[in-house]
């Protein structure tokens, strides 16, 4: 158009780059406002749980919408999370009035079988002991389900805790006549004595489990909390998923009563406390599994 009449581009050529300046400008102004609200859209995205009233303020009315539906979403996420708690605290009320209530017939029962000493009382005497595992092993998953802990910590001795576990399992010892191979040691750990002695039983009940015959050695050694047995030993294929929730493997397969939750629980609680649980096993030699009571210098109240 401007060749058509005769004029000179010189005309335009001012204003052209002045707009031009311009549109860096804001363009740059733009993009600098746009970053500022990806950033601050990505710090949202990694807690959003806690910052979802903190969206920034749309500019737009698809922001505005979009922010409606995030907060409705919010609100109706927050009602099932409240739902869910109290959903799963009333099993944990109920389940832990059931095992209360299931003792009293179970110590009946016991007190009824101690009355006689014979080859069947004795024999119905150690199934009466599994029923009581199983009512303690519903307790404990339960709990380590739960979100809230009863977790307390402080500085036990643990030969105490190695000895009330042993002496709960020694009608067990005597009934398969294994031999226990225990010394005293004077270390003292800083952990939860309860949760602590939940693990060391469920691996002594496995190892007697496991064990026809022969001896079971429970060693310390620089904190290193060690069950061994003489007994079946666990497959190599095995090993590696043991702790798994429901896993049996061979020895499960073996044993038809086995669940496949002691082992998995003995990790949960070992992970509450903080202790780290390792396995070393060979076919028909047996197993060992090993507790690492290490913690950090820390001072107790």
């Amino acid at each position: 158009m401007f060749g058509l009449y005769g004029l000179s581009l010189k005309v335009v050529a001012y204003p052209a780059l002045l707009c031009l300046f311009l549109g860096l400008v804001l363009l740059a102004l733009d993009f600098w406002h746009y970053r500022s609200r990806h950033r601050q859209r990505q710090a949202l995205r990694e807690d959003i749980e806690l910052n979802l009233d903190r969206l920034p303020l749309p500019e737009t009315l698809a922001e505005a919408e979009l922010g409606e539906m995030l907060q409705a979403l919010g609100a109706l996420r927050s009602a099932q999370i409240s739902a869910s708690r109290a959903q799963e605290q009333e099993s944990l009320d109920y389940y832990a009035a059931w095992v209360h209530q299931i003792k009293t017939p179970i110590a009946a029962m016991g007190m009824l079988l101690q009355g006689e000493d014979s080859e069947e009382h004795r024999a119905l005497q150690g199934e009466l002991f599994r029923i009581e595992q199983y009512v303690e092993m519903v307790l404990s998953y339960l709990r380590l389900r739960g979100e809230g802990t009863d977790f307390v910590f402080r500085e036990v001795a643990l030969d105490g805790v190695i000895r009330q576990a042993v002496r709960k399992f020694a009608p067990q010892f005597v009934r398969k006549r294994i031999r226990l191979r225990y010394e005293e040691t004077q270390e003292r750990v800083l952990t939860d004595e309860k949760w602590l002695h939940f693990i060391l039983e469920q691996l002594l009940s496995n190892a007697i489990k496991y064990t026809p015959s022969g001896e079971i050695a429970i060693t310390v050694q620089d904190k290193v909390l060690t069950v061994a047995d003489s007994g079946i030993g666990i497959a190599p294929e095995d090993l590696p998923r043991i702790f798994e929730r429901g896993f049996t493997g061979y020895n499960g397969h073996a044993d038809k009563k086995a669940t496949g939750l002691g082992l998995y629980l003995c990790q949960q609680a070992a992970r509450r406390l903080g202790i780290a649980i390792t396995v070393e096993s060979v076919v028909g030699q047996g197993s060992a599994f090993h507790l690492d009571l290490h913690t950090e210098q820390l001072e107790v109240e």
